[in-house]
Formats: C-alpha cells, sequence, structure tokens
C-alpha cells in the first residue's frame, strides 16, 4: 500500500490532481452517490443570485459513462502529464495553471453561444491533446490499432466520436476546445515567434505569488513552513553575473 501511495504522489501533481478530481466525480455521479445536477453547465444559471460558479468548474470533471471513465481520465492525465513534465512552454507550475484557465475561459463562451454544450470535459481533453502533440512533430503515436502522426491524434480523435450516439455533439464541443488550444497557441508562440510582437497572455503575477508563498508542512513533531525555493539568480539592483551564488571563500 505505501508503494501504491509513493508512485501516486510521485506523478506530476496538477496532471495527479486533475485526474483524480475527473475520476472520483465521474464515478460519484455514475454510481449514484453525487448528483449529476451541480456538474451541467448552463450559461441562464449564471445570471441567477447567487450565481452557481462552482459550474465553470465542475463541467470539465465529468466523463462520459462506462469506460469512458476509465479512457477519459486516462487521456486526461497523460496529456497533462506530458505538458507538466516535457513541454518548454509550461517551465513553471504556474504556466500550467493560467494554461487551463485561459482555454477553460475559451471553452466556456464558446459552447455557451454555439453548441449548447453542457459537459466539457471532451472539450478540454481535445485542447491538452492538441497542445501536447504541438512539440511531436516528425514523431508518430498509435492511435487504436493504427500509427499515425503525432499531431494528427486530437483530429482522429474528434473524428472517432462521429461512431457513437449523439456523435455530431460531441464533435462540436472538441471543437471548441481545439480552437481555444490553438488560439492559446497563436498568442503565446506564434506570434510572438514569427510576427516579432510580445507574449499576449503572459502568466499573471499573482499566480507566481501564490505559487512561491510558504507552505504549511506536517511533521511528526508538529507544523513547519517550507519557503519558496529559490533561484539561480537573486533580484536586487546588482547585475545579473554578480547575482549568482558562487562557491565562497573564507577571508584572512
Amino acid at each position: 500500500m505505501a508503494d501504491i501511495v509513493s508512485v501516486y504522489m510521485g506523478t506530476p501533481p496538477i496532471a495527479r490532481t486533475v485526474a483524480t478530481a475527473v475520476f472520483v466525480c465521474s464515478v460519484g455521479v455514475y454510481t449514484g452517490m453525487l448528483s449529476h445536477e451541480p456538474f451541467l453547465f448552463f450559461y441562464p444559471l449564471l445570471l441567477k443570485f447567487p450565481p452557481p460558479l462552482y459550474r465553470l468548474v465542475t463541467t470539465f470533471l465529468l466523463t462520459g459513462p462506462d469506460l469512458s471513465v476509465l479512457f477519459d481520465t486516462y487521456f486526461i492525465f497523460t496529456y497533462l502529464s506530458q505538458l507538466e513534465m516535457n513541454n518548454s512552454k509550461f517551465p513553471r507550475k504556474e504556466d500550467m495553471i493560467w494554461y487551463l484557465m485561459v482555454v477553460t475561459s475559451v471553452i466556456l463562451p464558446l459552447n455557451a453561444m454555439f453548441t449548447g454544450g453542457y459537459l466539457l470535459l471532451r472539450a478540454l481533453l481535445i485542447a491538452l491533446c492538441y497542445t501536447a502533440t504541438q512539440d511531436q512533430r516528425g514523431m508518430n503515436t498509435h492511435f487504436y490499432i493504427i500509427t499515425i502522426p503525432a499531431q494528427l491524434m486530437p483530429y482522429c480523435l474528434l473524428i472517432v466520436q462521429l461512431l457513437f450516439p449523439g456523435g455530431w455533439e460531441s464533435m462540436k464541443i472538441g471543437l471548441t476546445g481545439l480552437f481555444a488550444a490553438h488560439l492559446h497557441d497563436f498568442l503565446t508562440r506564434i506570434y510572438p515567434e514569427f510576427g516579432n510582437g510580445p507574449n499576449l497572455i503572459p502568466t499573471p503575477g499573482f499566480l507566481s505569488w501564490i505559487m512561491s508563498t510558504p507552505r504549511i508542512q506536517n511533521t511528526v513533531y508538529g507544523q513547519s513552513m517550507v519557503p519558496p525555493k529559490e533561484g539561480g539568480a537573486r533580484s536586487g539592483p546588482l547585475p545579473d553575473s554578480w547575482r549568482t551564488k558562487g562557491p565562497g571563500r573564507r577571508l584572512g
């Protein structure tokens, strides 16, 4: 049991947290332990007072029924892990969190205006797949029993939806995720690299401040403060070459 917990805690934290929330919520709903109603996104409900703002998050936490609980959770964890660990666009955890905030903020109004979709995990899954495979150009991957170029994976996930009941509606929801991921890629990579412009949606400073805030750690003898990790350079008025830590020398 300890080994299982150790392996679980050793996985990327954001991927682990999101995938666990998706799995627990989906199992709870489809076994009847939880009501599905809080997970449905209906834009008119947000006009009530107080507005149920939690639906902006919970709508991304419910998979489809049956085997979709396992497959959707697996794909969410896989693509989030790839982005969190191996993608140069997200060197810090706050960059990954900001990406999720931007993408979901685009998916929500698109579905409210055009598709009427009320369960939006499929759109987020397509967005994650698109972003993860952009750095895998030239590589191949397996889609069921066939081998395809990695960058075609999100389009295959969209097309295969047509084989299931309600496939066209599910495909439209997935297209909103594809648009959101491409928009993020354009604003943060394509325009700065090829248009010689700035990153139009940089990670806000408040997220970095939150992530660098000291944490409380429980220990066998009580609680201790865990200070933020220092980077390789220190801030201040000195030149960059003076800020780095050296080996140190004893004077005298």
